[in-house]
């Protein structure tokens, strides 16, 4: 099979070792074979083996310790115990403990070399399937970003490409979509990285304070400028300022950042200096800016200078596939409790969370599945574990919700053909014929949408 393939034999008598050694080599393993069972402690926690053979009784470490130290230190590595002892009891210990196998002495040479190739295959198989979860999870996990849809992937790509420039950025989309996340997501992964991230959430700070906030002052500017204070700009110098809800900021001080931006200088309260900033800013939204914009309550030209690049997150209900990853996502993330595990959601309880129109978004799912996990008595979550508002809207029908959620003719298709595909389990032939559409047809539909 190759000399890549490494294989440690521990036992303490010499004659099995070199049997072991000669019959393994003989089939083109690399073989390290030790007497020596607390040697062979050692040297599993420096070197990594493909297969572990041990003696079940040896003098220091028994072949269960070893086998526990195994597990510890190379998880995916079969240990194969041998013994010339060997009862039920002992057998049964060994494979709960994680053991690949248990043979006893004397054992066919075919035998055993027979089971180690086989465990070989077991620990490539599984090293596959780590190496697939990476790649699923380098491909549909962003920092903190989670999505495989279509939407999602342009915005990681997206993301990429503008990381290592200091263009300022505009993040628009409803609450609840992870604007800010996204904003992280372009700083951690750009050349800004070591930089500080200073998030502001500008509705948040009292309009008399924002300024001196954002800008810092100087000793005696105001009553209580007892000494002088660096502006959060300054604070975020050589890295990102994240400016939330920018479109709730005073028109006095939309004026005041823009010509920032333009100056690249600020100028703190009651100094007579300006000083030059090195910092990348990013801002967000969930307000329709250009109807702000419209009625006078947010600057054009400041506008423009927020949005040298613009992203817009979709909400939640235009990117269904993404939710079974993110409940996975959340549930191994709020599954702390040690006497209560919940494995997976129910297909009854998945099929309410697909369909929910999720106004709240992202983290209004998260906050869902937090609740879910809390109460859940099961080891699934079932529907009876989601708020009492989710299953009246599952029951609601596709009529009720268009003329409740304000539907256009062509909105009330889509939600229609979606719920369909969902109660069909996503089997377009028996969708198209119970819309009584011809597969094309439906094809063409859902390429619309």
């Amino acid at each position: 099979m190759g000399q890549s393939y490494k294989v440690l034999v521990v036992d303490d008598d010499p004659e099995m070792c070199g049997l072991l050694s000669d019959l393994l080599r003989g089939e083109e393993f690399s073989v390290l074979a030790i007497g020596e069972s607390l040697e062979a402690s050692k040297i599993l926690r420096k070197e990594e083996f493909d297969v572990v053979i041990t003696d079940l009784k040896m003098k220091g470490l028994k072949g269960l310790d070893l086998l526990e130290e195994t597990k510890k230190v190379a998880p995916l590595t079969p240990v194969i115990i041998i013994t010339a002892f060997g009862t039920i009891e002992s057998a049964i210990q060994a494979m709960k403990m994680g053991a690949y196998d248990y043979i006893t002495k004397p054992f066919q040479m075919d035998e055993i070399v027979l089971t180690v190739k086989k465990a070989l295959e077991n620990r490539l198989l599984k090293k596959e399937v780590v190496r697939l979860k990476k790649e699923v999870e380098s491909r549909y996990h962003f920092h903190q970003l989670i999505g495989k849809s279509p939407s999602m992937q342009k915005i990681y790509d997206l993301i990429e490409r503008i990381s290592d420039s200091s263009n300022n950025v505009l993040i628009t989309g409803e609450s609840g979509t992870g604007k800010e996340l996204v904003a992280k997501a372009i700083h951690y992964s750009g050349t800004r990285k070591d930089g500080p991230f200073v998030a502001v959430n500008c509705p948040a700070i009292p309009e008399t304070l924002l300024e001196s906030e954002l800008f810092g002052y100087k000793r005696g500017a105001f009553t209580d400028a007892k000494t002088d204070k660096k502006g959060l700009i300054f604070e975020a110098m050589k890295g990102t300022i994240f400016l939330d809800e920018i479109t709730e900021m005073p028109p006095v001080l939309q004026a005041k950042l823009l010509r920032v931006i333009e100056e690249r200088q600020v100028r703190p309260l009651g100094d007579t200096n300006s000083y030059p900033i090195d910092v990348r800013i990013t801002s967000a939204s969930n307000r329709d800016i250009k109807e702000m914009i419209h009625q006078a309550k947010f600057r054009e030209d400041l506008y423009y200078r927020l949005k040298v690049i613009d992203i817009e997150l979709p909400p939640l209900r235009e990117r269904r596939e993404d939710i079974p990853l993110l409940v996975e996502h959340f549930m191994s993330r709020f599954d702390k409790e040690p006497k209560k595990k919940v494995g997976g959601v129910s297909e009854e309880a998945l099929k309410i969370l697909m369909t929910y129109s999720w106004p709240g978004n992202v983290r209004e799912l998260e906050n869902v599945i937090q609740r879910a996990m809390t109460l859940c008595q099961h080891e699934v979550i079932l529907p009876e574990d989601l708020p009492a508002s989710m299953l009246q809207e599952a029951d609601e029908n596709p009529i009720k919700k268009g003329l409740r959620e304000k539907y256009t003719l062509d909105q009330l298709e889509k939600e229609y053909i979606r719920k369909v595909l969902i109660e069909v389990g996503g089997n377009k032939s028996k969708a198209a014929e119970r819309l009584g559409l011809d597969r094309k047809t439906l094809y063409r539909k859902l390429e619309e949408t």
